[in-house]
C-alpha cells in the first residue's frame, strides 16, 4: 500500500462474536466493500464516517472515500507466515505488552496524503473498540514529544527506531495534535 500502516496486537484470537463485530464495523463504515477471505478486507471509507477531525484533514479537491486493507493474521485467519516474520524479534515490544501477540490487524491505507494518516488512525481506533488490542505505531523523529502526555499511552519502546504502544483513546488525542503524522 502507498500510505500508512498501523498494526493491533491481539493476546489471542478473537471470539467468534468479536469477529463478526469486526465484519459488521468494517462493512458498516465502507462504501466500497470486498472481503477476500476471512478477515481480509480491501476497503473504502468516506472520512466523515469517521470523524469531525477526519473531516477537517481533507485537502480541497480531495474525494473522501479513503482506501484500505485491512486484515486479522495469524492462527486461523491467514498470512501466518507473515504474522511470524513481523513479530519474529520483538522482544522487547513484548516485554513492554506484557504479553506475547497470537494475533495482529494490520491497517493500510491505500494513499499518502495527511488525510490518510488521520484516516489511518480513526479506523484503527475504531478496530480497536471492538476486538481490543494494543496499537503498535512507529514514531516519525520528532513525534515523541508530540505525543508527550496523552491519554492511553502505554508505553514507548526503542528497539532500533521509537515505537509508540496505545489505545483507541491514545489514536484520537494524537490526531488532534499539530503535527501529527503517522510513519509511511
Amino acid at each position: 500500500m502507498a500510505g500508512p500502516t498501523l498494526v493491533i496486537d491481539l493476546a489471542g484470537p478473537p471470539p467468534s462474536t468479536r469477529s463478526n463485530e469486526f465484519g459488521a464495523l468494517i462493512r458498516g463504515l465502507s462504501t466500497h466493500f470486498e472481503r477476500t477471505r476471512r478477515g481480509y478486507f480491501d476497503i473504502g471509507v468516506p472520512v466523515e464516517r469517521l470523524s469531525i477531525a477526519a473531516r477537517r484533514a481533507l485537502d480541497p479537491g480531495e474525494t473522501d472515500d479513503r482506501p484500505f486493507l485491512v486484515h486479522l493474521m495469524g492462527p486461523g485467519f491467514g498470512d501466518e507466515s507473515l504474522f511470524e516474520a513481523e513479530h519474529a524479534d520483538e522482544a522487547v515490544i513484548e516485554a513492554a505488552l506484557g504479553f506475547k501477540p497470537t494475533h495482529a490487524v494490520n491497517v493500510s491505507a491505500g494513499r499518502n496524503q495527511d488525510i490518510d494518516h488521520v484516516a489511518t488512525a480513526l479506523l484503527t481506533a475504531a478496530i480497536i473498540d471492538v476486538l481490543g488490542g494494543v496499537v503498535k505505531a512507529e514514531l516519525p523523529v520528532g513525534q515523541e514529544r508530540v505525543i508527550a502526555g496523552l491519554p492511553g499511552v502505554l508505553g514507548l519502546v526503542d528497539d532500533g527506531y521509537p515505537t509508540m504502544l496505545g489505545t483507541a483513546a491514545f489514536l484520537r488525542a494524537w490526531v488532534e495534535r499539530p503535527g501529527f503524522r503517522l510513519l509511511k
